[in-house]
């Protein structure tokens, strides 16, 4: 049993696939995806976006194939990315042969609009002779229209039908590599969905809800809803659908995942709303400290809170912490432990040292342990 129970999530066992060098399901980490908005063949713009993408975190990054001059970009595009590329494919399933083509790692189809079956056993076939992934992707917006005249309206049932119809087609030509989506716009019927699917099948699931709306609202929308499958165990890869940009959709994923302690990834910042009582501007503080502390990649905590009512519990939990006091002189904790005081001119670039320095700190001693873990006799 482990020290805090309550804490625990019991990760739904899936089959494991890869999506280029990166796995998916099967025990892996959960992975965060996002979405490239620039014109695909503005091969610039689109790697360019790329970039920032990965540098936010993102582990697997879809881009649109919506004509022949997007596909064409894509050799170069894929060439450019340091991570796997997704080419996202509607209605036009020779979209989906020349992406496979061009190197992409997985080919992502809507079921409800790529044509017959026919043409989903080509793309099929275009797939396995170029080593790509396929991504299943029933959305509540675009189900076939027996299934709506079947069901009357978008229903749990219908979307988790749609795609089991659909999986049976890739097994049916003996292709397993395959991932499943069952989005919707609306939460509930979203995480009733992937609940249903995720009892009735054993590939991994990649979780969204989709067109969740702009920065504010669909990351709240999406805290909810993936967040609630989440915790129950569901789900191998996610998406964060939001009207920005998606270098914020990767963030938001990751602030998602940090919160369940599934994933770490960067700095975890732990503030209050601050009020009265506040010995220092703690709003500012934060939005200061969260943009100059974006290039931090190892997992490590800071607390940031305006008075010592609760900065000194919070800190104690924290790497690093900071409690506002009077007259501009605050308590800076390194570990927990009351350390020195820092007054309030500086006081950001204090604080970004300490957490640059700590950083640093346990990136060394994590090179050092792998490095005496691969030769393990020099460490004696």
């Amino acid at each position: 049993m482990s020290v805090r129970p309550w804490r625990d999530i019991a990760r739904r066992q899936s089959r494991q696939i890869m999506v280029g060098n990166v796995a998916v399901g099967g025990g892996a980490p959960v992975t965060v995806q996002t979405m490239t908005n620039t014109p695909t063949d503005d091969i610039k713009a689109t790697i360019d976006q790329i970039r920032r993408c990965e540098d936010a975190g993102a582990d697997i990054i879809r881009v649109s194939c919506p004509d022949e001059a997007s596909t064409a970009a894509l050799k170069q595009i894929v060439r450019a990315a340091r991570v796997p590329i997704v080419a996202d494919i509607h209605f036009h399933y020779k979209r989906a042969l020349e992406a496979a083509d061009a190197g992409a790692a997985c080919l992502r189809i809507n079921p409800g609009n790529i044509g017959s079956e026919a043409r989903v056993a080509e793309v099929v076939r275009a797939a396995k002779a170029n080593g790509c992934s396929i991504r299943i992707g029933v959305n509540a917006g675009s189900l076939e229209k027996d299934l709506l005249e079947k069901y009357g309206e978008p229903c749990p049932e219908a979307l988790v039908e749609s795609a089991l119809d659909h999986i049976k087609l890739l097994q049916d030509a003996d292709f397993h590599e395959y991932k499943v989506a069952v989005k919707a716009s609306d939460v509930f019927l979203a995480v009733s969905a992937y609940m249903g699917l995720a009892e009735a099948v054993d590939c991994p699931l990649h979780l969204g809800i989709t067109e969740a709306g702009g920065f504010v609202g669909g990351t709240v929308k999406s805290a909810i809803g993936i967040g609630n499958l989440l915790w129950a165990g569901i789900g191998d890869t996610i998406r964060v659908s939001l009207s920005a940009e998606p270098e914020e959709e990767v963030r938001v994923g990751f602030e998602i995942l940090k919160s369940l302690g599934i994933r770490n990834r960067g700095v975890r910042v732990v503030s209050c709303p601050s009020c009265a009582r506040q010995g220092f501007d703690v709003i500012r503080t934060v939005q200061t400290l969260e943009e100059r502390l974006q290039h931090i990649r190892v997992p490590l905590s800071l607390s940031v809170l305006g008075c010592v009512v609760n900065g000194p519990g919070e800190a104690r939990e924290t790497d690093i912490g900071l409690t506002g006091g009077g007259n501009g002189k605050h308590m800076v904790y390194l570990s927990g432990i009351t350390d020195h005081t820092v007054q309030d001119e500086g006081m950001v670039d204090h604080i970004v040292k300490l957490v640059e320095a700590k950083a640093a700190e346990i990136e060394a001693a994590e090179a050092a342990q792998a490095a005496a873990d691969d030769h393990p006799q020099a460490a004696e």
